[in-house]
């Protein structure tokens, strides 16, 4: 339970939780390169993210094979690793958009009404 005094941890926890699926949305269209993943998170108010934060998050779906990665050669510097959904990103990312709803819908019920549970 989150202290009163500390309401920011709630949406921390929310954040944290919902972050990888985030960037899997991000890769649903397109492969992209991390710093374009990063940038693009940046600019969605409320997710505050940074390159600390999804750089080792990338590895990780890499790891679970939700991602695949491979480089590409840059007009403008070194070659780029991008990132790419993988069919079991996508499965994984369809389940949670699914749960995400329901749980959404759960919530903002409770919400709503709550002056019928005082």
């Amino acid at each position: 339970m989150v202290a009163p005094d500390e309401p920011r941890s709630g949406i921390s926890q929310l954040r944290r939780g919902v972050l990888q699926f985030c960037v899997l949305a991000q890769l649903r269209d397109r492969e992209k390169y991390a710093y374009e993943l990063v940038r693009e998170l940046c600019e969605v108010p409320g997710l505050v993210t940074s390159e600390g934060t999804i750089y080792p998050l990338l590895s990780r779906l890499r790891k679970d094979e939700w991602v695949s990665s491979f480089l590409r050669e840059s007009e403008v510097g070194p070659a780029r690793r991008y990132y790419a959904l993988t069919s079991a990103g996508r499965q994984a990312l369809e389940k949670f958009t699914s749960d995400w709803a329901q749980f959404r819908t759960s919530v903002d019920n409770m919400l709503d009404n709550e002056e019928d549970h005082r």
